[in-house]
């Protein structure tokens, strides 16, 4: 019987050869992706190797996303490529993927089952073919890890209609799905920010106390998906220390990341030390009519603007 290490050795490198081919194959036919990097700290325009480097000294990097644009995640995986040229391990980290889905994660990674089995046993989202597969593909063909950050999403909508509260009788086994240290003051900018974020939202149409107790219990439950997800990553970091201390790379909605607050803040909270990096990349109609304001020069350590392209 061939050893675990073999096993992950034979799947990588079949995973690779097959990549090395499906990438060129795509680089032909779908050529450069449209884009300008703006560095905040700078204060400038500059570009995605300049960018890569300064990823490549990270501990920790966010990168936010548009969930439905097709040329974000393409640049999503040019950042995998370019650690990977440079060297550096990575632990890839998905907002995509749920702690409870873990296992089949890993068996499939290791080649214990096939693609089928894993969707079947993952919840992917529905565009995981188009969106993520190629960074989870990546990660497999040079054996990186990748990790499920989530809360699973019936817990999170048990917070959504009940509050916090209906945490506490849950049993010991679902309390290893979400983080153990909660801090979700109803309050700060965050907190504003989600407000805003959910004027749109049917159950604004509330009104008076009933309406901010509806927006606190979908604040908590937007609360957890980010405490969780940032003691993945935080477990993640401290667990691999010793492995050549891989930089952990995590994909999430923008909003999780922007301006540093959201999952990025709890990650801090968790790991004051580390080097954390925030990228949040744009979608825009015009790569020639940009203009960045100090508000935008906060979203990130980098925005990554590229043309909206039709899903």
């Amino acid at each position: 019987m061939k050893s675990l290490k073999s096993v992950r050795g034979f799947r990588a490198c079949a995973a690779a050869a097959v990549g090395g081919v499906s990438l060129s194959v795509t680089l032909l036919a779908q050529s450069y992706v449209p884009h300008r990097v703006f560095d905040s700290a700078a204060g400038k325009f500059s570009d995605f190797e300049s960018m890569a480097a300064q990823l490549a000294k990270a501990d920790v990097v966010f990168v936010g996303e548009q969930h439905d644009d097709p040329n974000t995640h393409r640049l999503e995986l040019a950042i995998l490529e370019s650690l990977a040229r440079r060297g550096r391990r990575v632990v890839l980290s998905l907002e995509m993927f749920e702690r409870d889905v873990q296992e089949p994660l890993d068996h499939f990674q290791m080649g214990h089952m096939d693609e089928a089995e894993f969707l079947k046993a993952s919840r992917p989202w529905p565009r995981y073919g188009t969106d993520y597969k190629p960074l989870v593909d990546f990660a497999i063909s040079k054996e990186w890890p990748v990790v499920a950050a989530n809360v699973p999403r019936p817990i999170a909508s048990e917070v959504a209609k009940g509050g916090l509260d209906v945490l506490k009788s849950k049993s010991e086994a679902d309390r290893r799905l979400f983080a153990a240290d909660l801090k979700c003051p109803a309050e700060g900018e965050y907190f504003r920010r989600f407000g805003e974020a959910m004027g749109s939202h049917p159950a604004a149409d509330a009104s008076g106390d009933e309406a901010r107790r509806t927006l606190e219990r979908y604040y908590f439950s937007q609360c957890l998906k980010d405490e969780t997800m940032a003691e993945s990553i935080a477990q993640t970091f401290a667990a691999t220390r010793a492995a050549g201390a891989p930089v952990v790379v995590h994909y999430n909605g923008a909003f999780h990341s922007d301006s540093r607050l959201g999952t990025a803040e709890r990650t801090v909270r968790r790991l004051p030390n580390a080097r954390v990096v925030v990228i949040s990349v744009k979608p825009v109609a015009d790569l020639d009519d940009i203009t960045v304001t100090k508000e935008d020069e906060r979203v990130g350590n980098f925005i990554v603007y590229t043309t909206r392209k039709p899903s």
